[in-house]
């Protein structure tokens, strides 16, 4: 296997449901579960409908096969659940309380359905329980933190099933009855354990496979690991196993003894490997993950991923690519040995190499995309073969399957509450190869999170020239969907952060935005008010190219309130910056706009005038598009003036551009016709 990075075809184990191992034993389990569905609840014995769905509570300790008793519970009645199973993690791997309202807007994006990227926890909750009000769905939460996280996303109809996983009761759900895991059964124990070191070691010496059983107290993950064991030891007889189980320290629970035993059997490098996985954010790892963190080969990482697959010690994920989790069971085992063992210079060290791999497989998976940029090329070549996409298709495959891992690796990279310069980077990449591959809307839940983080530790740390960034991030997002009242809220704190940190930039780029704000709200007065100051600004600092689009949008503000000699008056001011700074392209686009203020105001003559010039400067600068635009325009204005003919042949020379120069003859008419 070479060290490819993105070999987004897989070529890790079988993920097909149907290739894993049938599931073992819980039939009594199964069968309270299936009638505690029926059961009829308080609300039916008082006369009353159940006003929310049924919540079912399986209970057990991690490694006791909760979550895959609900899983095949599932399997069960998802024929009587037609609109589908949802699922949901309500904990991180090391115990993390996972929010409500990125659990909310996670199933809602389930049910295809969106919510703005600035709606809070109330409102998604109330958009998931909208959305479940006509459908029949089984709702699995695994890994439940709290009772208040099940009641936030209950769905208010009983046509639904909630079956929650948790490690103990859920005080708060009414008429929830517990059904709480203990081992397998004898029989069911034996076999899950046969299924890894085949039958004959087990035919051969029953007793030890049933002393072995009992050792593990025939805990799922303590039979798994026991089974790896043997597995990777064809010679070794099970009554071996059940010696060295017994001689373990009693300390801790059957699940410790295994593990350590399990553990102890590693290579220093491989012990060492497996150790850091427990920086492996949400506790999923690839061969990239492994590798940065143990210093290791790609290749090689991943032939050790796989061989703890074997061992028990590590799943392999539902996912197109080679990906594993850390099993939660094993997560917090994971970290008190790293804790133990390795260094805390070496942890910090570990975690860093990490993020900057992660930064880097970011920076190619943009660059892939930059196929117009001779640079862009050039740098990606550059790129050591292991860290380069194929081609914009597996990035976006990759990025996509990615996704829950790379989130939390911004979570993690401001962890502890600083916004070092890796931090920063990461932020930055993974937003720019969101907006890449996905676009801006698409991406807008998920880059509200990431600024969202910057802004907590900008305001924690208080560092007014990041908060015043993130704020202004916040605030396009919101603009861009729809929400300008909160936008604007969110431009006026940026512009104040700015201020406090002397950042011209910010603090211009904030007042032009509360313009922007004003006038999508149709505050012209204030909008051009905003505009005047931010232009101000650059004039002051004698940038230019900014005060010409400035002076662009105090004519725009003009022009909706009806000031038709103040939008002119601004618009030429715009063009002769325009002409002083050598755009061609700006300043055909606003002779283009004087040439519609003018007809606005009543004055075709001057409009026609204007509008020649800007074709003789759209021509220059190679706009096709604005060309056949204005080419439209003047056969408009043609018209008015009684001259058809001329205004025929300003249609023809539009009609031959299109031809000759395929683009949105839709979106060339809106631009000709007038407002």
């Amino acid at each position: 296997m070479t060290d490819q990075a993105v070999d987004t075809d897989g070529g890790g184990l079988s993920q097909d449901p149907a290739a894993q191992s049938a599931f073992l034993g819980r039939t009594r389990e199964l069968k309270e579960l299936r009638a505690d569905i029926e059961r009829a609840g308080l609300d039916t014995l008082s006369g009353r409908k159940a006003p929310r769905a049924r919540v079912l509570l399986i209970a057990g300790r991690p490694g006791s096969g909760r979550t895959a008793l609900a899983e095949e519970l599932a399997a069960q009645v998802a024929h009587d659940y037609p609109d589908g199973v949802l699922r949901a993690r309500l904990s991180e791997p090391d115990g993390t309380r996972v929010p409500v309202e990125r659990l909310a807007r996670e199933l809602l994006t389930e049910l295809d359905r969106t919510e703005p990227p600035g709606a809070d926890e109330d409102d998604l909750t109330e958009a998931l329980r909208a959305a479940l009000a006509d459908r029949r769905v089984l709702l699995l939460l695994d890994a439940v933190a709290d009772a208040e996280q099940v009641d936030a996303l209950l769905p208010d109809t009983p046509d639904c099933l909630a079956v929650a996983v948790a490690e103990g009761p859920l005080t708060g759900i009414a008429d929830v009855r517990p059904c709480t895991l203990g081992g397998l059964d004898t029989k069911s124990a034996v076999e899950l354990l046969s299924r890894h070191t085949g039958s004959v070691r087990i035919t051969v010496d029953p007793r030890a496979a049933e002393q072995l059983v009992e050792l593990c107290q025939a805990q799922p993950a303590a039979l798994t690991l026991a089974g790896g064991w043997l597995a990777a030891r064809p010679q070794a007889a099970v009554a071996d196993l059940a010696k060295h189980v017994h001689a373990e320290s009693d300390e801790g629970s059957a699940l410790d003894r295994v593990f350590r035993l399990v553990y102890a059997s590693l290579p220093g490098a491989a012990a060492r490997m497996l150790r850091l996985l427990s920086l492996a954010p949400a506790g999923l790892v690839d061969p990239h993950t492994a590798s940065a963190l143990a210093g290791c080969s790609v290749s090689g990482a991943r032939t050790t991923l796989d061989d703890f697959v074997a061992l028990g010690l590590l799943r392999a994920a539902d996912s197109p690519l080679p990906e594993y989790e850390v099993p939660g069971c094993l997560h917090g085992r994971l970290s008190a040995l790293s804790r133990k063992h390795d260094r805390p210079a070496e942890l910090q060290l570990a975690r860093a190499r990490m993020l900057e791999r992660t930064v880097r497989l970011l920076q190619t998976c943009r660059a892939v995309t930059e196929t117009d940029s001779p640079q862009a090329r050039e740098k990606l070549l550059a790129t050591p073969r292991d860290l380069r996409f194929p081609h914009p298709r597996a990035a976006a495959d990759w990025l996509r399957a990615r996704r829950p891992a790379l989130l939390a690796a911004a979570r993690l990279a401001v962890a502890d509450g600083e916004l070092d310069t890796l931090a920063r980077r990461l932020m930055s990449q993974l937003v720019r190869a969101m907006v890449a591959h996905f676009g801006t809307r698409a991406a807008a839940p998920d880059l509200y999170g990431i600024h969202r983080l910057v802004l907590d530790v900008a305001e924690r740390r208080a560092l007014p020239r990041e908060k015043a960034a993130a704020l202004l991030n916040l605030a396009d997002l919101d603009a861009r969907t729809g929400r300008t009242p909160e936008a604007l809220v969110r431009y006026r704190a940026a512009l104040d952060a700015g201020r406090e940190a002397n950042d011209p930039y910010a603090t211009g780029r904030a007042m032009e935005s509360v313009g922007g704000a004003h006038l999508e709200l149709g505050d012209y007065d204030r909008a051009a008010d905003w505009f005047g100051r931010a232009l101000a600004q650059h004039l002051a600092r004698d940038e230019r190219a900014d005060a010409a689009r400035l002076y662009g949008r105090v004519a725009t503000a003009h022009t909706y309130a009806g000031r038709y000699g103040e939008a002119v008056r601004s618009w030429r001011a715009a063009i002769a910056g325009y002409r002083k700074s050598g755009d061609v392209g700006a300043h055909a686009r606003a002779l283009s706009e004087l040439a519609r203020v003018q007809e606005y105001a009543g004055r075709p003559e001057e409009s026609l005038r204007t509008c020649q010039e800007a074709v003789e400067r759209a021509r220059r600068a190679e706009d096709v598009r604005l060309q056949a635009a204005l080419h439209l325009r003047l056969a408009d204005t043609l018209d008015r003036l009684g001259d058809p003919t001329a205004a025929g042949l300003e249609r023809s020379a539009a009609e031959r551009m299109l031809r000759e120069e395929p683009v949105d003859a839709c979106e060339i008419r809106s631009t000709s016709s007038e407002d």
